[in-house]
């Protein structure tokens, strides 16, 4: 939160250095989506090689979040 109150149109980029510590990731935001969601929008980039909305469930190889005032969608 505090980083993007210094730069709001900051796009933040999170990849795990394994697929385990991916998923690790993705259980995280899974389990925190409903407040996560109140402030950022939520991309996971799947196997496709797309950017998506983050679905639950998903399996992702990247996430990409920004916060919701930011008026560009990929």
């Amino acid at each position: 939160m505090l980083f993007t109150e210094k730069y709001p149109k900051a796009w933040i980029l999170a990849t795990g250095s394994t697929s385990v510590r991916t998923r690790l990731y993705r259980m995280g935001i899974t389990n925190n989506l409903a407040e996560i969601s109140e402030d950022f929008t939520i991309y996971g980039y799947n196997k496709k090689e797309n950017w998506e909305e983050f679905v639950v469930g998903e399996d992702y190889e990247a996430f990409l979040l920004t916060k919701k005032d930011n008026n560009f969608t990929l």
